[in-house]
C-alpha cells in the first residue's frame, strides 16, 4: 500500500492508494467491546450513514454561561422568554432544548469521527468522547447518531462476520486504523452534485441521509415496475420535478423513477463529505444533479489530531485587534469544532480548522474564506449573524469579549 502525504491544509492528510483485496484506511474501524463482554474489531459503519474518518458525529454539548449575550436594546430584549430568570427561548437561536423537567442551554455540536480515539455509550440519549488530544467531550440528543435512537451499527468482524449491535449492546469502541482486509461493505458512494443555482460540490455521499455505499439500493418506481437499484450500477441522478428523477445507468439505460423518498420531494439531503471542508447538505428543492464516480483514496485516520485550541487576530469595526485563544460564538473554541451556516437551500458544516477567516458582511451574514482559498457567504446560524453570543479572545492572562456589532473579522493563525 502505497501513501501520499499532501500538506498545505489545515491538517496534512495521509492518503493512501486502495489496492484490490487490502482495507480502505478512511473506512472507520476499531474494537468493539461489548457488554457481554466480547472483543469485536473491524469496519464500522454507523447510524447508516457514518462509514468513513471524515463523516460527522452529531449532538448537543452543554453551554457555558459565563459570557451571556449581550441585549442592547428592548427590541432584542422582547426576543427572549425567561422562567424565573432563567432563558428558554432566544428568536433565531437553535441553542436552547427541553430536556426531562429542565430546561437546558445547550450547543449544537458535532465532530469528525476521525478525531475520536474513544467512545463510550452513556445511558440512553449520551455518550462520551476521549479525542486523540485527551480533551474529553459528552454529547447528547444528537439526531440518530447518539442513544437508543440510533438507527443501526453494524461492524465486520474478523470472525464474526458482519453483526448490529444496539446501543445498550456497546460498553466502548477503540478506533484505530483499519487494518482488516478488504470490507465487504462495498465502496464509498463519491461524486459531483450540482445545484439549481449552478453551484457545484465534490466528496464523499450520504444520500438521503441513508445511503453511503455504493451496494446499498436506491428505490424508486417507474410506469410499469418498483425498481431496487444498486447504487454500483447508477451513473447519474437528475431531478426532473418535485415528485421524480431521471436515473441514468452505467451501461446507458435511462428511467423516470418516482414514488419513493430516494428520488422525490422526501428525499432528506444529499449530504456531501468534502476532506478538507467538513460537510455540505444539499436539500432537494436545491439538487439538480448528481455523477458518481470512483471515490479517491480515503483520509487515514492518522491525518486527525484530536484538535488544538482555536487562535488568531480579531480585528473590531473600530481598528482595534486582540490575538490570542479564540473561543467563537462563546461556544466552538477548538479546531475540531464545526461553524454553521447557510447559503439558499445548502447548509454547511465548517471545521474551524480549515477556516482562515471570517468576516462580517452585515448583521445578518458572513464571509468564509478557507484555507484553500474558498469563499462562502453564510446566513441563517448565530455562527455567523447578529445571534452571535460574542467572541471572546484570551490575550494573556486578560480576557476581551467583542459584541457581533463591534465584531469586523478574524483571522485564524495555524
Amino acid at each position: 500500500m502505497k501513501a501520499i502525504t499532501i500538506m498545505g491544509t489545515a491538517l496534512g492528510l495521509t492518503l493512501f492508494l486502495i489496492l484490490p483485496g487490502v482495507a480502505d484506511p478512511g473506512q472507520i474501524y476499531g474494537k468493539v467491546y461489548t457488554s457481554n463482554n466480547e472483543v469485536l474489531e473491524g469496519a464500522i459503519r454507523w447510524d447508516k450513514n457514518e462509514v468513513s474518518w471524515v463523516d460527522i458525529l452529531d449532538g448537543y454539548k452543554d453551554l457555558d454561561h459565563r459570557h451571556p449575550r449581550k441585549y442592547r436594546d428592548e427590541d432584542r430584549r422582547s426576543r427572549r422568554i425567561t422562567i424565573m430568570g432563567l432563558t428558554v427561548y432566544s428568536e433565531g437561536s437553535d441553542k436552547n432544548i427541553f430536556r426531562g423537567s429542565d430546561w437546558t442551554d445547550m450547543a449544537q455540536s458535532g465532530i469528525r469521527i476521525g478525531h475520536i480515539k474513544t467512545l463510550i455509550p452513556d445511558g440512553d440519549d449520551q455518550v462520551e468522547l476521549i479525542l486523540k488530544s485527551g480533551q474529553k467531550l459528552r454529547l447528547q440528543n444528537g439526531s440518530t447518531d447518539i442513544g437508543g435512537d440510533n438507527r443501526e451499527i453494524l461492524i465486520e468482524d474478523k470472525s464474526e462476520g458482519t453483526l448490529e449491535l444496539y446501543w445498550d449492546d456497546i460498553e466502548r469502541i477503540e478506533f484505530e486504523p483499519a487494518t482488516n482486509a478488504e470490507s465487504k461493505f462495498g465502496k464509498r458512494l463519491y461524486g459531483k452534485v450540482a445545484t439549481r443555482g449552478g453551484e457545484k460540490y465534490t466528496g464523499f455521499i450520504g444520500w438521503d441521509v441513508d445511503e453511503a455505499y455504493d451496494t446499498d439500493i436506491l428505490d424508486g418506481r417507474d410506469d410499469r415496475h418498483s425498481r431496487k437499484i444498486e447504487f454500483s450500477r447508477i451513473k447519474s441522478i437528475e431531478r426532473t420535478s418535485s415528485q421524480s428523477s431521471r436515473v441514468i445507468l452505467k451501461d446507458g439505460k435511462e428511467l423516470e423513477l418516482e414514488d419513493s423518498n430516494d428520488i422525490d420531494s422526501g428525499n432528506r439531503g444529499i449530504a456531501i463529505s468534502d476532506p478538507v471542508l467538513g460537510r455540505i447538505t444539499v436539500n432537494w428543492d436545491e439538487f439538480d444533479i448528481i455523477e458518481f464516480q470512483d471515490p479517491p483514496p480515503g483520509t487515514a485516520y492518522s491525518s486527525f489530531d484530536g484538535g488544538r485550541k482555536l487562535h488568531g487576530t480579531v480585528f473590531t469595526e473600530d481598528g482595534d485587534k486582540f490575538t490570542g485563544d479564540i473561543k467563537w460564538d462563546d461556544d466552538e473554541e477548538y479546531t475540531w469544532e464545526l461553524l454553521d451556516g447557510s447559503s439558499g437551500d445548502i447548509d454547511f458544516d465548517i471545521e474551524f480548522g480549515f477556516i482562515k477567516s471570517i468576516e462580517k458582511i452585515s448583521s445578518r451574514s458572513s464571509r468564509v474564506t478557507l484555507k484553500d482559498g474558498r469563499i462562502f457567504k453564510l446566513k441563517d446560524s448565530n455562527d455567523v449573524d447578529s445571534d452571535n453570543k460574542g467572541i471572546i479572545v484570551r490575550t494573556g492572562n486578560d480576557e476581551v469579549d467583542v459584541d457581533w456589532e463591534d465584531f469586523g473579522k478574524v483571522e485564524f493563525s495555524e
